[in-house]
């Protein structure tokens, strides 16, 4: 059937525009194939799942995502339902007779698209057949005792068995992510089935093995014996299978720059195109709503911080300010050690400055635990307890305060508490007197003494004294509206801390300062960060847009973090006027990120590989691919000239201060949209051959 093609690649504000014709895609059907296809493991399900819309209004019902089935992600996320493709229900069915388990349905996500969940389970008693055709095909031996290796050779000969099933028509386009869905790429090309394939390093497994290890792996990219390094951390089959996907792709792309030139050197392959991860970008009918939800859900934290630290409540919650890191428990490649580091550095700064400022930083890291810590659960009940002696006072305060208004009496304040009153409050007082510090931990963890996070924070000695500017709390779980502890999604929490700090070390794209970035949350991200390169090339000046970039890659580890503080430190030194026009420029640049700009290059990976596949119905031009650099959002024109006016010295100036400044955020953005200065260039567009009675016209 024709489709249409709709608004999801037209340029956004000030966002350079890219023509590109039609593709006949009646005659074309294109899969998706992830390990995380409905199935939340990492960030690649974040790609997946916000990158639907947009290749819906693409494909339309030619558009299909193939994953591994598993009971409870199909019961909550799939509305299961027969194929409407009478091609791919024939394929379907046929598997089926076989013995194999197909589960066909919609994804209940934004675009709702066509899901394909293989049942791995159901053809296992296959694996050691696929295991030998796996061998014939690219000499590569599985371990018995892999069972991931095992269950992606399975999900991957799947793949390739539902893809010889077609008829050569219609064409097929295959984009696979990661290795574990690589070995059906690699079975599909030793057929030689005709399918255009794309293949998507998101983070090549290696690379993630040395960066954790504490090597220097940036500067020594060159000098690494891969064999080597893969076989003494026992993953060379692994790293095998993604080495041979890469090079069996018809085109090959990563997520930045950055993972470019790694995989270059870590599996020998020059990307195609750069595809950057996005996001979808959910505009307020409201100007500046998004400032309206940081207030109410700051003071939904700050809740939680009155009973986390009741009897140490010496600091005015007016002037706190909120921190925090999140992802997983990647110590040194999520930068945590740094940022400790740093943490231990501004807390000194502040108190030799005698700042008034009290920062409280939430570590959201996931980790083993036991249960709730008991002295935080008892601090959320003694905060409730509190609330309801108060409102209890209040009320009858009310009553007795209107009874004497009603006669006509002005009430002495000094009788209308009676004594029981008072008596209730000092009991209530007394309540909030502890022995103890307020905890680090919100959870009892399982092996506390080895925890990396905390024997850190027992070394530089953060462990939350009154004394302390920088207060600590760990929360080694994900954040979910049903704890009783701090009863937010993440989305919620973010939108309520003031800075989200992500000073990593390994990080091919980086959704969480992404993810700051598009609800207007100023963040930190370093330059060995796809998103923070990303950042550089189309930011002219990304810190006054609250995009602070620590550089990691040509600085020593102690430099770094002497950025870094000082990033901090600067923070804590603006204003809170200052702190909302920042907020603004942060969310605008949202449509940056968003998929209907950056969904391009994906759509450029397809026709390259169309091009490359099928040269006598698609040809494209032999010139670069598209680029990311060449468009950059220009300094914003309220900012002064010279950084150091931009920032308050110390000791802080007050609030009133900063009233009289002339600031109309409309007007700066609309003067920073006439401002920007070189278009994108996207290289050469696809030229396509198409068909018609018979003949084949350019």
């Amino acid at each position: 059937m024709p489709l249409v093609r709709s608004l999801s690649v037209t340029s956004l504000n000030g966002l350079p525009q890219w023509e590109d014709e039609d593709l006949p895609v009646e005659d074309l059907l294109l899969f998706e194939v992830a390990w995380e296809v409905t199935n939340k493991v990492g960030g690649i399900y974040t790609v997946i799942q916000t990158k639907a819309k947009i290749t819906i209004d693409e494909w339309g019902e030619n558009y299909f995502l193939i994953g591994p089935y598993f009971e409870h992600n199909v019961k909550t996320q799939v509305e299961v339902c027969e194929p409407p493709n009478p091609a791919i229900k024939k394929a379907v069915d046929t598997l089926k007779g076989q013995g194999c388990q197909v589960f066909f349905g919609r994804w209940l996500i934004e675009g709702n698209p066509y899901v394909m969940l293989f049942d791995i389970g159901s053809a296992a008693w296959n694996l050691d057949r696929w295991k030998g055709e796996f061998w014939d095909a690219c000499n590569i031996g599985i371990p018995f005792n892999d069972r991931e290796a095992n269950d992606a050779l399975i999900f991957g000969s799947l793949t390739a068995w539902f893809f010889k099933e077609f008829d050569d028509k219609p064409n097929l386009i295959a984009h696979f992510h990661e290795w574990q869905a690589g070995a059906g790429l690699i079975l599909s090309r030793f057929r030689k089935l005709p399918v255009a394939t794309v293949f998507t390093t998101h983070a090549t497994l290696l690379g993630r093995y040395l960066c954790a290890a504490s090597i220097d792996f940036y500067n020594k990219l060159d000098q690494f014996d891969i064999d080597k390094e893969a076989g003494e951390r026992q993953i060379y089959h692994r790293y095998c299978m993604e080495r041979a996907s890469v090079h069996c792709a018809h085109v090959f792309t990563t997520v930045s720059q950055i993972t470019a030139i790694e995989a270059e050197h870590m599996l020998k392959r020059k990307a195609d195109v750069v595809t950057p991860n996005g996001l979808n970008i959910k505009k307020f009918s409201a100007m500046h709503e998004f400032q309206n939800l940081h207030a109410m859900y700051k003071a939904r934290i700050q809740e939680f911080v009155r009973g986390h630290f009741y009897g140490h409540l010496d600091f005015s919650l007016a002037r706190t300010l909120f921190f925090f890191i999140a992802g997983r428990y990647e110590y040194s490649n999520k930068g945590a050690d740094l940022f400790l580091e740093a943490l231990s550095r501004l807390n000194f700064l502040l108190r030799v400055h005698r700042s008034d400022v009290t920062v409280i930083v939430f570590f959201i890291m996931p980790t083993k635990t036991n249960n709730f810590n008991v002295e935080t659960l008892k601090g959320q009940a003694v905060r409730k307890q509190l609330w309801d002696t108060a409102q209890c006072v209040k009320e009858k305060f009310g009553k007795k305060l209107y009874d004497a208004l009603l006669k006509g009496e002005i009430p002495d304040l000094n009788k209308i508490l009676d004594r029981d009153d008072v008596t209730i409050m000092k009991r209530a007082i007394f309540s909030t007197q502890r022995q103890s510090l307020p905890p680090v931990t919100t959870h009892n963890m399982i092996d506390d003494s080895n925890d990396p996070i905390l024997n850190t924070i027992r070394r530089i000695g953060l462990f939350n004294n009154r004394t302390d500017r920088v207060k600590v709390i760990l929360h080694p779980e994900f954040l979910s509206s049903t704890s009783p502890l701090l009863p937010m999604d993440y989305e919620d929490f973010v939108r309520g801390c003031h800075l989200g700090v992500f000073p990593s070390y390994y990080e091919p794209w980086g959704y969480t300062p992404a993810e700051c970035t598009v609800m207007g949350i100023p963040s930190v991200t370093t330059n060995l960060s796809g998103f923070g390169c990303f950042l550089q090339e189309h930011v002219a000046d990304p810190a006054a847009y609250g995009i602070y970039i620590v550089d990691r890659r040509y600085r020593s580890p102690d430099e770094s973090c002497n950025q870094l503080t000082q990033f901090l430190y600067g923070f804590c030194q603006q204003s809170r006027r200052q702190r909302i026009i920042q907020r603004n420029r942060t969310e605008r640049l949202s449509d940056l990120l968003d998929w209907r700009y950056l969904g391009r290059y994906y759509m450029h990976a397809r026709h390259l590989a169309l091009s490359r596949t099928f040269p006598d119905k698609f040809e494209m031009e032999p010139n670069a691919p598209p680029k990311t650099e060449g468009f950059r959002y220009p300094r914003p024109s309220s900012v002064p000239p010279s950084p150091s006016v931009s920032q308050h010295s110390s000791p802080h100036h007050s609030e009133d201060e900063d009233e009289d400044e002339r600031y109309d955020e409309d007007e700066e953005a609309e003067r920073d949209r006439k401002n920007i200065k070189s278009p994108l260039s996207l290289g050469a567009l696809p030229q396509r051959k198409k068909k018609q009675h018979g003949e084949y016209r350019n």
